[in-house]
This record gives structure tokens, sequence and C-alpha cells, in this order.
């Protein structure tokens, strides 16, 4: 797809979204798989003046609800038919605008809207103005042996969530870097998209994508692949050790957030796990939590007060910086906040939809070797049923790995249900054995 094709298209996409009314100033919601299509979708919205929000397209129809109900965008962009296909990275679908009653303009000057943990309910409404992407886009030119005019770069990540969207699509772009987005995110699939050009090539993916690479048996040789840059969690050492070895490549790693994107980075490999806060980004840790130094708030809306404190976002994440080294190292969520293969979803709100099930009495979602849900019901039906309605309400990254029924939670003295891992695991087993 040349610049010059892709200006048309968004032209004619621009024509489409003003004859459905979408005016300056307007709201637009995009739910498209990795797609031209969402590609064409939000360029021509921003063209036409418009807030955009991004919603994954991974989300089931009551999750979408829940979300469009909380951005209440004038229009909404989607398939013309639901698609499916797990492994895809790629889909050649149409779309359609549908104008939606109760839709309101926007009500502040962001130019994109995103829900934090890529999710409805109890996440966040985050904003990114004009002058933020435009800052993190100047992040990622100053980033040393991050993909520069000329290259290629294969975007396994999510082109609606921060890493594939900035770092991949709007990067390339704004840098002349060649974007592929890959039919499939099989090996096959990712080697071959690689293998299609003799540019230097970067893959920007996240861990779970490095380890399924690092599993290759016989991987085609790729002196093009100059490195992997994964983002949303740690990469395990054995998974970097045979990922360089298999490619003769290195194996990066970034830490971001949806509210500011990139933070900071090691793109060789060379530091991990810290890694060197990005070129303009303030960053320093206290009390053991990573802040970071923003111009105005990121959220939206009804938000909690000490999320943004005298120009400094609370990550919620703890860290250590060392000051003699300038290194960040990240240690994980204080919260309850959780990485699925690079997806953020947060546990608060997996439990609550669980908890209003019909027939559902209580629920506690705790984070183990996987997401586990213990749960107490009204009835035996319920119960033989839960896994099927779980998964009508939850995307397939955000449900529990295993369904503990119990007869009644663990709860403290002062009557808070508990919420360690395994005393909830002894409860679910003295449950089974009765």
């Amino acid at each position: 797809m040349s610049r010059a094709e892709l200006r048309r298209l968004v032209a004619d996409e621009q024509e489409r979204l003003r004859a459905a009314g979408l005016t300056a100033g307007g709201t637009l919601a995009v739910r498209m798989p990795p797609s031209l299509g969402c590609v064409v979708a939000l360029l021509a919205g921003w063209r036409q003046g418009g807030q955009v929000a991004l919603i994954d397209h991974r989300l089931t129809t009551y999750e979408v609800g829940k979300a469009i109900a909380r951005l209440t965008p004038q229009l909404v962009v989607e398939p013309v038919a639901e698609v499916t296909g797990r492994l895809r990275g790629y889909f050649d679908v149409h779309s359609r605008i549908t104008p939606l009653p109760g839709g309101r303009p926007a009500v502040s000057p962001h130019a994109l809207l995103q829900l934090s943990s890529g999710s409805t309910g109890p996440s966040k409404v985050i904003g990114r103005t004009v002058s933020s992407l435009l800052a993190e886009l100047e992040r990622y030119a100053r980033l040393e042996g991050f993909p520069r005019r000329g290259e290629r770069s294969v975007v396994l990540a999510s082109i609606v969530h921060v890493l594939g969207l900035v770092g991949g699509l709007l990067h390339g772009l704004a840098a002349g870097v060649q974007v592929v987005l890959p039919g499939m995110q099989t090996v096959d699939g990712v080697l071959k998209a690689v293998a299609a050009g003799p540019e230097p090539t970067t893959i920007l993916g996240v861990p779970s994508q490095a380890a399924l690479l690092a599993a290759a048996r016989s991987p085609l040789a790729l002196p093009q692949l100059s490195r992997l840059i994964v983002g949303g969690e740690l990469v395990k050492a054995d998974v970097r050790e045979r990922f360089t070895r298999l490619y003769g490549a290195q194996l990066g790693a970034m830490y971001g957030m949806t509210e500011a994107g990139v933070i900071a980075a090691d793109l060789t490999g060379a530091t991990s796990p810290a890694l060197t806060p990005a070129p303009g980004m303030e960053v320093r840790v206290a009390e053991g939590q990573i802040l970071l130094g923003l111009p105005e708030t990121p959220y939206v809306g009804q938000t909690d007060p000490t999320r943004f404190v005298d120009g400094w976002l609370r990550t919620k994440d703890a860290g250590v910086l060392d000051e003699s080294t300038g290194l960040l190292t990240v240690q994980g969520r204080l919260d309850s906040q959780v990485s699925v293969g690079g997806l953020k979803v947060d546990l608060s709100e997996v439990e609550e939809s669980i908890s209003t099930l019909p027939g559902v009495a209580d629920a506690v979602v705790v984070q183990g070797t996987g997401i586990e849900a213990f749960v107490t019901v009204t009835d035996q039906h319920t119960s033989d049923g839960l896994a099927d309605s779980v998964a009508a309400r939850l995307a397939p990254y955000k449900r529990p790995r295993a369904l503990h029924i119990l007869t009644e939670l663990p709860r403290t003295v002062t009557g808070k249900p508990v919420r360690d891992a395994g005393v909830l695991r002894a409860a679910a087993r003295s449950a089974a054995l009765t």
C-alpha cells in the first residue's frame, strides 16, 4: 500500500464519515480487527477533526456494549460481518458506519480515547492529546535501534493498543518505516513476513510471541532480522537465550502505559531487566512506586484524584531507579492489574463480570499461575453452565484458567473475602472433597 493510495482511501473514508454526520469535535468509535479498514477509519476520523475511541475487536458483545455506554460516541465503525480467527494478524474486511442514538460530542480536547486494561467496567478512560502523541513519536525517533526510514517493522502487537498503534503504525507513517501486518501470527506466518523484504526488519510484539518464535524447530535463515522488541511484561531468560541463538538477532524490551506510551526501553537486551528511561520522559521512584512527570492528567471523566497529583502520574507499578546508572527496573504491579500475553487485564473487572452473573452468589479472582476464579453459586445448574456464561462476558485473554466452586468464600474476621491464592485453593480442595 503506497502513501498516495492510503491518502486516497482516507479521503474517501472521510467523506463517508462526513456524510454520516461526523464534524469537527465529534466522536467516533472504531471497533475493527487489524486491517486496512481500521487504519483508514482512524486516520479519516482524525482528518475530519473527530475524537477517535479505539475498541478491541476481540471483546465480547457484552463488553463492547459497556464500552459504548462508557464512551458515548456519535458514530461507530465496525465490520459488516463479524470476524473470527485467534491467530489472524490481518483481516481483509469491509466496514459499516453506524450513527448511535445518545452519542455526544467530545467533552475533552483529546484526539484519541482508549480504555485502560484494554477493557471496560472499572477501567479508566484514557485520553491522548495531539501533543502527547507527537511527544511519544519524538521519543521513538530518538530511541537508538528503533526502526528508521528505509527499514521494516513487522507489527504483531495490536494496532488498537499503545505499542502497536504508536510504536508500530504511527511511528512507521511518521518516520518512513514500512509497516507490515502478517496475515497469520503463527511462527510460519511471522517468519514469512520478515523474509518478504530485504530491508533491516524489527518485530514488535509481546513476550508470549517471543516464546513462540524461540520454540521454532527449524526457523528460516533471516539475515534481515535485526531484533524483536516486546512490551507488556518481562521476558524469561531462557526465552531470550533461545531466541538470540536461533535467529542471531537481539531481543529488546520496552516498558510503557496506555496513559503515556513508551516510558523506558532496552532495545538490545544488554541491560535486561533494567531499562533506560526514554528520551524526554521524566521518571522517578517514590516509596517504591514509579512516577511519571506529565503536563496534564491523561484521564477523562471521573477518576481517582490520587493518580495524578502536582504533575506526577502514580503508575501503581513497583520499581527501582539506580541513581548511578539511571536504569529503571520494573518489579510488577502494585494493584490488581496483571498482564496476560502482553495484554493488561484488571482482575477487579473480571471479578465484577463473574459476580454479576445470574446464580452467582459471590466471587474472588486472583492471579496465581494464571487467572483463577473462586465462586459460590446458588444452585448446581449455575455451576454446570458457569464456564459458558463467563465465556460470553469476557474476551479469551481475560477468562480464568480455572473456575473453582466453593460452598463459601474464606473471609477475614472483619468479613472481607480472603485474597490469598493458597488459602483459596485449600478451600477449593476441601469443597471438592466434600
